[in-house]
Protein backbone atom coordinates (compact mmCIF):
# COMPACT_ATOMS: atom_id res chain seq x y z
CA UNK A 1 0.00 0.00 0.00
CA UNK A 2 1.25 3.65 -0.98
CA UNK A 3 0.09 7.21 0.35
CA UNK A 4 -0.34 9.21 -2.86
CA UNK A 5 0.07 12.86 -1.49
CA UNK A 6 -1.81 14.64 -4.23
CA UNK A 7 -1.62 18.50 -5.27
CA UNK A 8 -2.80 20.14 -8.75
CA UNK A 9 -1.41 19.53 -11.92
CA UNK A 10 -2.35 16.81 -14.08
CA UNK A 11 0.60 14.95 -13.18
CA UNK A 12 -1.06 12.85 -10.55
CA UNK A 13 -3.59 11.75 -12.59
CA UNK A 14 -0.83 10.23 -15.00
CA UNK A 15 0.50 8.60 -11.86
CA UNK A 16 -3.00 7.33 -10.73
CA UNK A 17 -3.11 5.60 -14.14
CA UNK A 18 -0.41 3.83 -14.18
CA UNK A 19 -0.86 2.51 -10.80
CA UNK A 20 -4.24 1.44 -11.67
CA UNK A 21 -2.97 -0.37 -14.35
CA UNK A 22 -0.39 -2.30 -12.00
CA UNK A 23 -3.13 -2.97 -9.54
CA UNK A 24 -1.03 -1.65 -6.95
CA UNK A 25 -3.06 -1.01 -3.92
CA UNK A 26 -3.00 3.03 -3.07
CA UNK A 27 -4.79 5.62 -1.43
CA UNK A 28 -4.48 9.05 -1.84
CA UNK A 29 -3.96 12.42 0.36
CA UNK A 30 -6.17 14.75 -1.88
CA UNK A 31 -4.49 18.71 -0.84
CA UNK A 32 -6.42 20.43 -4.28
CA UNK A 33 -8.43 23.24 -3.93
CA UNK A 34 -10.71 21.84 -6.28
CA UNK A 35 -11.08 18.31 -4.30
CA UNK A 36 -10.13 16.95 -7.50
CA UNK A 37 -10.17 13.18 -6.03
CA UNK A 38 -13.32 13.46 -4.17
CA UNK A 39 -15.20 10.87 -6.35
CA UNK A 40 -12.38 8.36 -5.53
CA UNK A 41 -13.42 6.11 -2.81
CA UNK A 42 -9.84 5.78 -1.78
CA UNK A 43 -9.41 9.62 -1.49
CA UNK A 44 -9.05 11.39 1.61
CA UNK A 45 -9.39 15.46 1.50
CA UNK A 46 -7.21 16.91 4.40
CA UNK A 47 -5.94 20.08 4.86
CA UNK A 48 -1.91 20.47 4.97
CA UNK A 49 -2.34 21.34 8.76
CA UNK A 50 -4.26 18.38 10.32
CA UNK A 51 -0.71 16.12 10.52
CA UNK A 52 -2.60 13.58 13.08
CA UNK A 53 -5.02 12.85 10.59
CA UNK A 54 -2.83 12.09 8.22
CA UNK A 55 -0.27 10.45 9.62
CA UNK A 56 -3.07 8.56 11.20
CA UNK A 57 -4.73 7.36 7.64
CA UNK A 58 -1.35 6.51 6.23
CA UNK A 59 -0.53 3.87 9.51
CA UNK A 60 -4.48 2.90 9.75
CA UNK A 61 -3.94 2.07 5.94
CA UNK A 62 -0.39 0.25 6.55
CA UNK A 63 1.27 3.22 4.27
CA UNK A 64 5.08 3.07 5.43
CA UNK A 65 5.75 4.59 1.67
CA UNK A 66 4.49 7.84 0.39
CA UNK A 67 4.85 10.07 -3.00
CA UNK A 68 4.48 13.63 -3.97
CA UNK A 69 3.02 14.69 -6.93
CA UNK A 70 1.69 17.76 -8.03
CA UNK A 71 1.76 21.70 -7.24
CA UNK A 72 0.72 22.25 -3.00
CA UNK A 73 0.19 26.11 -2.77
CA UNK A 74 1.80 27.97 0.54
CA UNK A 75 -1.05 27.81 3.06
CA UNK A 76 -2.12 30.56 4.48
CA UNK A 77 -1.34 30.30 8.27
CA UNK A 78 -3.65 32.24 9.86
CA UNK A 79 -6.84 30.13 8.65
CA UNK A 80 -5.13 26.75 8.06
CA UNK A 81 -7.47 24.36 9.74
CA UNK A 82 -4.67 22.13 12.53
CA UNK A 83 -5.47 19.20 14.62
CA UNK A 84 -3.22 18.03 17.97
CA UNK A 85 -0.28 17.31 15.72
CA UNK A 86 -0.94 20.02 13.18
CA UNK A 87 -0.29 22.47 16.24
CA UNK A 88 3.07 20.53 17.49
CA UNK A 89 4.53 20.72 13.91
CA UNK A 90 2.91 24.03 12.75
CA UNK A 91 6.00 26.51 13.79
CA UNK A 92 8.68 23.94 11.76
CA UNK A 93 6.27 24.57 9.03
CA UNK A 94 6.18 28.46 9.27
CA UNK A 95 9.74 28.68 9.86
CA UNK A 96 10.77 26.45 6.46
CA UNK A 97 8.11 28.75 4.64
CA UNK A 98 10.48 31.89 5.16
CA UNK A 99 13.25 30.06 3.39
CA UNK A 100 10.79 28.90 0.20
CA UNK A 101 8.31 26.35 -1.14
CA UNK A 102 11.17 23.48 -1.29
CA UNK A 103 12.09 24.20 2.31
CA UNK A 104 8.56 23.25 3.14
CA UNK A 105 8.27 19.80 1.55
CA UNK A 106 11.66 18.72 3.27
CA UNK A 107 9.98 20.00 6.39
CA UNK A 108 6.87 17.43 6.32
CA UNK A 109 8.88 14.83 4.44
CA UNK A 110 11.27 15.03 7.60
CA UNK A 111 8.37 14.46 9.59
CA UNK A 112 7.07 11.83 7.93
CA UNK A 113 9.99 9.71 8.71
CA UNK A 114 10.14 10.43 11.90
CA UNK A 115 7.34 8.79 11.94
CA UNK A 116 8.54 5.67 9.73
CA UNK A 117 6.84 7.00 6.62
CA UNK A 118 9.50 6.88 4.16
CA UNK A 119 9.37 9.33 0.77
CA UNK A 120 9.50 7.66 -2.64
CA UNK A 121 10.45 9.40 -6.04
CA UNK A 122 7.53 10.81 -7.99
CA UNK A 123 8.92 9.59 -10.84
CA UNK A 124 9.02 5.81 -8.98
CA UNK A 125 5.75 4.66 -11.58
CA UNK A 126 6.80 7.30 -14.53
CA UNK A 127 10.06 7.12 -15.28
CA UNK A 128 9.36 7.37 -19.14
CA UNK A 129 8.00 10.67 -17.97
CA UNK A 130 11.71 11.83 -17.69
CA UNK A 131 14.16 12.77 -20.61
CA UNK A 132 17.84 11.87 -21.08
CA UNK A 133 20.25 14.05 -22.64
CA UNK A 134 19.47 15.78 -26.17
CA UNK A 135 17.16 17.69 -28.58
CA UNK A 136 14.21 16.45 -29.13
CA UNK A 137 12.73 18.75 -31.93
CA UNK A 138 13.56 19.10 -35.43
CA UNK A 139 15.45 22.52 -34.66
CA UNK A 140 18.08 22.83 -32.54
CA UNK A 141 19.92 25.67 -30.50
CA UNK A 142 21.93 27.79 -32.62
CA UNK A 143 25.10 30.11 -31.54
CA UNK A 144 22.45 33.10 -29.88
CA UNK A 145 20.18 30.35 -28.55
CA UNK A 146 23.27 28.61 -27.04
CA UNK A 147 24.70 32.11 -24.68
CA UNK A 148 20.92 32.32 -23.67
CA UNK A 149 21.12 28.88 -22.39
CA UNK A 150 23.94 29.45 -20.84
CA UNK A 151 23.17 33.14 -19.32
CA UNK A 152 19.97 31.06 -18.19
CA UNK A 153 21.69 28.20 -16.37
CA UNK A 154 24.13 30.76 -14.39
CA UNK A 155 21.42 32.87 -13.33
CA UNK A 156 19.26 29.98 -11.84
CA UNK A 157 22.53 28.54 -10.16
CA UNK A 158 23.41 31.99 -8.57
CA UNK A 159 20.11 32.00 -6.69
CA UNK A 160 19.98 31.39 -3.00
CA UNK A 161 19.49 27.92 -1.59
CA UNK A 162 16.04 28.04 -0.93
CA UNK A 163 14.93 30.15 -3.49
CA UNK A 164 11.56 28.65 -4.88
CA UNK A 165 12.17 29.85 -8.44
CA UNK A 166 12.82 26.53 -10.95
CA UNK A 167 12.51 28.94 -14.23
CA UNK A 168 14.10 31.57 -15.71
CA UNK A 169 13.96 33.39 -19.20
CA UNK A 170 16.66 34.77 -21.63
CA UNK A 171 16.96 36.80 -24.24
CA UNK A 172 19.52 38.16 -26.70
CA UNK A 173 21.86 37.57 -23.51
CA UNK A 174 19.62 38.99 -21.21
CA UNK A 175 17.34 38.23 -18.27
CA UNK A 176 14.04 38.97 -19.31
CA UNK A 177 11.94 37.20 -15.97
CA UNK A 178 13.21 34.88 -13.29
CA UNK A 179 9.99 32.75 -12.04
CA UNK A 180 8.28 34.15 -8.85
CA UNK A 181 5.05 32.84 -6.75
CA UNK A 182 2.83 33.02 -9.69
CA UNK A 183 4.70 30.19 -11.45
CA UNK A 184 5.65 29.60 -14.89
CA UNK A 185 2.97 31.08 -16.53
CA UNK A 186 2.50 34.32 -15.35
CA UNK A 187 6.41 34.14 -15.87
CA UNK A 188 5.91 33.71 -19.42
CA UNK A 189 3.39 36.43 -19.48
CA UNK A 190 5.76 39.06 -18.17
CA UNK A 191 8.42 37.85 -21.24
CA UNK A 192 6.14 39.01 -24.19
CA UNK A 193 7.63 40.51 -26.67
CA UNK A 194 6.24 42.51 -29.78
CA UNK A 195 9.73 43.22 -31.15
CA UNK A 196 11.20 39.67 -31.07
CA UNK A 197 9.37 36.68 -32.12
CA UNK A 198 10.75 33.11 -31.98
CA UNK A 199 13.87 34.55 -29.79
CA UNK A 200 14.98 33.69 -26.32
CA UNK A 201 14.67 30.81 -24.06
CA UNK A 202 12.82 29.25 -21.22
CA UNK A 203 15.01 26.63 -18.76
CA UNK A 204 14.05 25.18 -16.14
CA UNK A 205 16.14 23.29 -13.47
CA UNK A 206 15.23 21.92 -9.92
CA UNK A 207 15.68 24.48 -7.17
CA UNK A 208 19.56 24.35 -5.57
CA UNK A 209 20.03 22.11 -3.14
CA UNK A 210 16.48 20.50 -3.60
CA UNK A 211 15.13 17.21 -2.68
CA UNK A 212 14.94 15.24 -6.26
CA UNK A 213 12.43 12.95 -5.33
CA UNK A 214 9.38 15.81 -4.77
CA UNK A 215 8.60 18.70 -6.65
CA UNK A 216 10.44 18.12 -10.11
CA UNK A 217 10.28 21.22 -12.71
CA UNK A 218 7.34 20.30 -15.07
CA UNK A 219 6.74 20.83 -18.57
CA UNK A 220 3.40 20.24 -20.79
CA UNK A 221 1.94 21.60 -24.11
CA UNK A 222 0.27 24.29 -21.94
CA UNK A 223 4.00 25.48 -21.18
CA UNK A 224 5.03 25.14 -24.70
CA UNK A 225 2.21 27.15 -26.24
CA UNK A 226 2.72 29.93 -23.46
CA UNK A 227 6.19 29.78 -24.20
CA UNK A 228 5.24 30.26 -28.34
CA UNK A 229 2.50 33.40 -27.28
CA UNK A 230 5.68 35.01 -25.06
CA UNK A 231 7.02 34.83 -28.63
CA UNK A 232 9.88 32.36 -27.08
CA UNK A 233 12.31 30.27 -29.20
CA UNK A 234 13.00 27.24 -27.58
CA UNK A 235 12.97 25.09 -23.52
CA UNK A 236 15.71 23.61 -22.04
CA UNK A 237 14.99 21.30 -19.18
CA UNK A 238 17.70 19.34 -17.09
CA UNK A 239 18.00 15.88 -17.84
CA UNK A 240 16.17 13.08 -15.60
CA UNK A 241 15.04 16.02 -13.14
CA UNK A 242 11.99 17.08 -14.78
CA UNK A 243 8.36 15.97 -15.27
CA UNK A 244 7.92 16.43 -18.97
CA UNK A 245 3.56 15.45 -19.99
CA UNK A 246 2.34 14.65 -23.34
CA UNK A 247 6.00 14.34 -24.85
CA UNK A 248 4.54 13.48 -28.31
CA UNK A 249 2.11 16.90 -28.93
CA UNK A 250 4.78 18.76 -27.81
CA UNK A 251 7.31 17.62 -30.00
CA UNK A 252 4.95 18.04 -32.71
CA UNK A 253 3.80 21.33 -31.81
CA UNK A 254 7.67 21.98 -31.49
CA UNK A 255 8.39 21.10 -34.70
CA UNK A 256 5.41 22.47 -36.23
CA UNK A 257 6.28 26.51 -34.53
CA UNK A 258 10.31 25.67 -35.61
CA UNK A 259 11.45 26.13 -31.78
CA UNK A 260 13.36 23.87 -29.99
CA UNK A 261 13.14 21.43 -26.85
CA UNK A 262 16.29 20.67 -25.42
CA UNK A 263 17.54 18.28 -22.39
CA UNK A 264 20.95 19.03 -20.86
Amino acid sequence: MIGLIFGETSFPLEILKKIKQRKKKYIIIDFTVSKKFKKNKKSFSVSIGQFGKIINILKENNCKKVLFAGKVNKPNFSKLKLDFKGIYYIPRIIKASKLGDAAILKEIIKILDQNKIKTENSLTFNPELSLKKGNYSKIKPNTQDQLDIKKAIKTLNNLRQYNFSQGVVVRNKKVISIEGKGGTKRMLEKSKSKKFRNHGVLVKFPKKKQDLRVDLPTIGLKTLKQSKNAGLKGIVIKSKQHVFLDKKKCIKFANKNRMFISVK
